[in-house]
């Protein structure tokens, strides 16, 4: 394919309007052909922005596009995933990729029986800074341990304070996802949730058991009303230790270093990568076994 990909994007809140919409808009690989939404007036708003066809019906933005990007909710997103890709639509997904592991595990299936592409919008792990950074710790080696720290008062104001699943789920299933991709691709692959808890103030905080050994431990929280928010995570062992917090690459430029490699994997015809579907249901599986771990 020589084209540009016709991408259609379920979504049209906060986070469409500032990284989805524009992204796709302005990519030279792709061309964001409509929108849907739940709210039909927010889908034509967004789509007139970008030169795009707002859609009043999911059926018919699917037979008019060759990939979906979603930016819904996870309980939104996971059954409408799994008709994009039984439709034979390429996927760029949300985290976390649907409300349960099941949901998770069905996605997968219909992504593997579709053969289509799929990406996971786990936005750091797209920065260059990130890479490098990921890059030279597995270079040194030698670490047993990590702490990361996702702390923000998200919930109380701002863009996203008004999200009510964000309310009800947390930064468990909101900035959980980052930390825990994160964490593992520095320390290995999650294992375990050795103990989680989370505080009526909702702080979550956990203990991670890592392939190979090494433990971390995660503290998460969306309604702290720090200034600046935490968003850091530091590895240590026998070399000393390494703190990534670098965000120099805008969450923007991020998703556009997405949507490079998903335009790759669609003209070559990959269906692999580290941020795949795949990944998602990884995460989705540490997400569930947290929550019951605390009881919540």
């Amino acid at each position: 394919m020589d084209e540009q990909l016709r991408v259609g994007l379920v979504g049209a809140g906060p986070w469409a309007e500032m990284v989805h919409a524009p992204g796709i808009a302005n990519h030279p690989g792709t061309t964001l052909t409509g929108v849907w939404a739940r709210r039909p007036e927010a889908a034509r708003e967004l789509a007139h922005a970008h030169g795009a066809e707002p859609f009043g019906d999911y059926a018919e933005l699917l037979s008019a596009v060759d990939a979906v990007a979603f930016c819904v909710p996870p309980g939104v997103q996971g059954p409408m995933a799994v008709e994009a890709a039984e439709a034979g639509k390429h996927l760029v997904l949300e985290k976390p990729i649907a409300e349960s592991v099941e949901v998770a595990e069905r996605l997968v299936a219909a992504v593997e029986a579709a053969g289509v592409a799929s990406l996971v919008v786990l936005t750091r792990r797209y920065a260059q800074e990130t890479k490098e950074q990921l890059a030279q710790l597995h270079r040194t080696g030698g670490w047993t341990g990590a702490d990361a720290r996702w702390i923000s008062g998200a919930l109380l104001r701002g863009p996203f304070s008004n999200s009510p699943w964000r309310h009800d789920k947390g930064a468990l299933d909101d900035v959980g996802p980052h930390a825990f991709d994160l964490l593992d691709a520095a320390l290995g692959e999650i294992t375990d949730v050795v103990a989680a808890t989370v505080s009526d103030a909702g702080l979550w905080q956990l203990i991670l058991k890592h392939e190979g050994g090494a433990t971390s431990t995660a503290s998460l929280c969306l309604s702290l009303p720090l200034q600046p928010p935490f968003a850091d995570l530091t590895v240590f062992g026998t070399n000393g230790a390494r703190t990534l917090t670098n965000r120099d690459t805008p969450a923007l430029e991020c998703f556009t270093n997405l949507l490079d490699d998903f335009v790759a994997m669609v003209h070559s015809g990959t269906t692999t990568h580290e941020c795949d579907v795949r990944r998602g249901l990884h995460l989705q599986r540490i997400i569930d076994l947290a929550r019951r771990k605390a009881g919540a």
